[in-house]
């Protein structure tokens, strides 16, 4: 960690940090992260197709959000407004975007795909701030926020230990020729770079996982699991397969660039039943190791599903957005609203849901506020922990902000049950839609002719809640 990002987590703790020899050991925080995961797309959520018994046990024991949103409609900026509390407005990632690897750190570091934008030395990530209060931290599974040699580099982001994609790219094929121990590129046996192979990744994600939390029993942890899956290409192992072949209808499809699979609907909903199978050994684990009752479980999606039926991901089959407009790249419902069950035994009562409406930015303050430190400066969120554990008053958010450069240019606005959006902006459109979400959360009418002080109310909020970015350019109302 550089001199100056030390010394912006310090000044968090009045520039010293907290002794900790009679402290109360403080939870451990399991972190998932689906990759494209819809809204829809788990049992607890409405599911009928796809069967994930793990993660509904989970949300039997914990509380589900039914108004939470994710930081984008796409990965790194979704990521990064995660790991840094700050939602799109302020945000250092705006957009997916690969920047020119520099040929000495390419050769220097054997990069074969060029990573994302890197996140910028200065942010403060989660994985920072609990670092500095005694915690093991690992980032095991998608990065998607900068390579090795730049200033994204998990390991210069408050992670002790790495393993997985670091590039967004290298992860469209579950079954890579490599993935990355911390700096170390690590070849996988059996694996061509195909669309099949002998070392399936999200396998070695979770016995990596399990590593981890044998190894750091004894101390707090924050592991952090981005998984890849369901994000195409569509693979599974057999095994996985087997319980849905011959028992989905198929079609034929383009695979648009993606491995193609002989069953599509069968293998999109394996993906998904093995992810919850494996984390259903990580929930066991933590039982054998006497964790559960002091560890903080939280499972939730950087974005809505794919749109359309690319690569053969058909979200429309599963109805992946359990009805709500819009898909990935979207910042319409289905491209935003995402599930999010938190669990923690003795703390948060069973089967509890929530309809707060709340976003990714809100994540690091609500760890903060498990751990018992002040999250940074500048952040746009607010602690959960008040609806989580059913004590004090829940503070609520002015407005929930979005603003998206790509797909033709899109922002977004929620203030209280109206949700306001533009889309087409790179095309000139500088229209507001306007939405009633307590009557109407499909988006199927717009109310804004109607409504022209509400609409000039959100324009103006929408102004005051951003700042221009010099790397995403975003075009001004």
């Amino acid at each position: 960690m550089n001199l100056f990002r030390l010394a912006a987590v310090a000044c968090i703790f009045g520039g010293t940090l907290p002794s900790q020899a009679d402290e109360p050991r403080p939870p451990n925080i399991l972190w998932i992260v689906a990759d494209d995961l819809g809204y829809g797309e788990l049992g607890c959520y409405g599911q009928q197709t796809i069967r994930t018994p793990n993660l509904d046990e989970l949300a039997a024991e914990g509380m589900r959000f039914m108004q939470y949103y994710a930081g984008s409609p796409v990965c790194a900026p979704s990521r990064c407004v995660m790991m840094t509390g700050k939602h799109t407005g302020h945000a250092a990632i705006r957009d997916n975007r690969e920047p020119n690897p520099q040929p000495l750190l390419k050769a220097k570091y054997g990069w074969e795909f060029p990573g994302q934008t890197p996140l910028p030395a200065e942010e403060v990530t989660i994985a920072e701030l609990l670092k500095q209060r005694g915690y093991a931290t690992a980032a095991i599974g998608k990065w998607g926020l900068g390579h090795f040699g730049t200033t994204g580099d998990p390991l210069e982001q408050g992670f002790d230990f790495f393993y997985g994609y670091n590039c967004q790219r290298h992860a469209h094929n579950h079954y890579p020729r490599f993935l990355w121990r911390n700096r170390t590129k690590e070849e996988l046996p059996g694996n061509r770079g195909e669309a099949t192979g002998e070392t399936y990744s999200q396998d070695r994600f979770m016995a990596e996982a399990e590593s981890f939390l044998r190894e750091k029993k004894s101390q707090p942890w924050l592991l952090y699991l981005p998984l890849t899956v369901p994000h195409l290409a569509i693979q599974v192992p057999e095994e996985s397969l087997a319980q849905y072949a011959g028992k989905l209808s198929e079609e034929e499809y383009d695979h648009k660039g993606y491995f193609p699979h002989p069953t599509p609907h069968a293998g999109y909903a394996a993906m998904v039943s093995h992810m919850d199978a494996g984390l259903g050994r990580i929930f066991e684990l933590l039982e054998e190791l006497n964790l559960d009752d002091n560890t903080l479980v939280l499972i939730t999606s950087d974005n809505g599903p794919t749109h359309g039926r690319t690569g053969g991901a058909d979200s429309d089959f599963f109805n992946s957005s359990a009805g709500l407009r819009g898909r990935k790249g979207s910042v319409y419902e289905g491209g935003l609203r995402v599930p999010l069950i938190v669990r923690w035994p003795g703390k948060i009562a069973a089967g509890q849901t929530s309809n707060l409406p709340c976003a990714a930015w809100d994540l690091l303050p609500t760890f903060c506020g498990a751990v018992g430190i002040e999250p940074p400066k500048g952040t746009d969120g607010i602690s959960l922990l008040p609806t989580l554990l059913d004590q004090g008053e829940q503070a609520r958010h002015d407005l929930l902000y979005w603003e998206f450069p790509s797909y033709g240019g899109q922002q977004a606005v929620r203030w209280g049950n109206w949700k306001a959006l533009r889309v087409e902006m790179s095309k000139g459109n500088r229209t507001w839609e306007l939405y009633d979400m307590e009557t109407d959360f499909n988006e199927t009418t717009d109310v804004a002719q109607g409504q022209p002080q509400v609409v000039a109310k959100i324009a103006a909020l929408a102004d005051a809640n951003r700042q221009e970015s010099k790397l995403f350019r975003f075009l001004k109302p």
